[in-house]
């Protein structure tokens, strides 16, 4: 039997938040609350989560300036515009207990929402995600150095040039995103949505114009000193070939105490979708641990 699916919108700043929700809110099943990446991506690629949808309800957004969200034009981009927003949806969804699992910025997030002193944390869930925009920064551009030789004279040319549009630049792009972000079969529908629908004006206000160039918002951005203040069961999952690299990992396994780690070998950035079984299987057997851990309180 297919779980119920209901969409809306919550209000935020005066504008409309989209989500979705696969599953029964009203059921004493602890919800699934996914944090998509970006900034300024989409929910699109969390379609897999929804089969999860039998056994507990999976809430899905679109933050607000991406997506089928709105996207005020008149709005200062910043941690703490996204920060409330996840207050917002909790408030206005009812999600009083949840287990929360971010990806990429979207871990992140998750990590601001926890040490702001969220209640009701049940489980996190950290996948493929940072806790230093810095040290992130290093990394990729440790990745980028490793690719072709013909493909790296081509990003120095352009960055030296700041002709980050230029569609020479964005071609030779892809073949980090091959190597680090997706590595499955094209096309895939999920992220061609995607693509389709984030915004590059919030992910080059929040970030900048590529992964190791760091000018927007989240500059200086590092939640190191706090992981030890971070109480709830915690699942570190990430793909062998990740932008989140074996010292990025490191930094959040041992800043968090007894946080556990699964690497998916055959994955990258996205293993949501590049090994859906074992993702799932992985995060359902988290949560289900986490409840019974809990078991008396909930």
């Amino acid at each position: 039997m297919r779980p119920p699916v209901s969409e809306g919108y919550i209000d935020y700043r005066g504008c409309r938040t989209w989500y979705r929700v696969v599953g029964d809110l009203a059921s004493p099943a602890v919800p699934l609350l996914a944090l998509h990446g970006g900034p300024g991506s989409t929910h699109h690629y969390f379609g897999p989560l929804e089969r999860l949808g039998t056994e507990r309800p999976v809430v899905v957004y679109d933050q607000i300036g991406c997506g089928s969200s709105d996207r005020p034009r008149d709005i200062e981009w910043s941690v703490a515009v996204f920060r409330e927003e996840v207050d917002a949806v909790r408030s206005q969804l009812g999600l009083e207990r949840i287990h929360l699992l971010g990806t990429s910025w979207g871990g992140m997030l998750a990590l601001e929402h926890v040490l702001s002193g969220a209640a009701g944390i049940v489980s996190l869930i950290l996948s493929s995600t940072l806790a230093n925009l810095e040290h992130w920064a290093v990394q990729q551009l440790v990745l980028r150095n490793a690719l072709p030789r013909a493909v790296v004279e081509v990003l120095d040319r352009h960055e030296r040039a700041g002709t980050y549009d230029d569609p020479e630049y964005e071609e030779a792009m892809e073949a980090y995103f091959d190597r680090h972000f997706y590595r499955g079969p094209k096309p895939r529908p999920e992220l061609e949505r995607m693509n389709a629908e984030k915004s590059r004006d919030v992910y080059r206000a929040m970030q900048g114009p590529n992964e190791w160039t760091v000018t927007g918002a989240l500059r200086g951005w590092d939640v190191r000193d706090r992981l030890g203040e971070i109480d709830c069961p915690t699942l570190v999952i990430r793909g062998r070939h990740d932008m989140c690299t074996d010292p990025i990992a490191a930094t959040l396994v041992r800043g968090i105490r007894n946080a556990r780690e699964i690497v998916l070998e055959e994955s990258s950035h996205t293993p949501v979708l590049e090994e859906t079984e074992r993702y799932l299987e992985a995060v359902g057997a988290f949560a289900r641990e986490s409840e019974r851990a809990l078991r008396p309180t909930l």
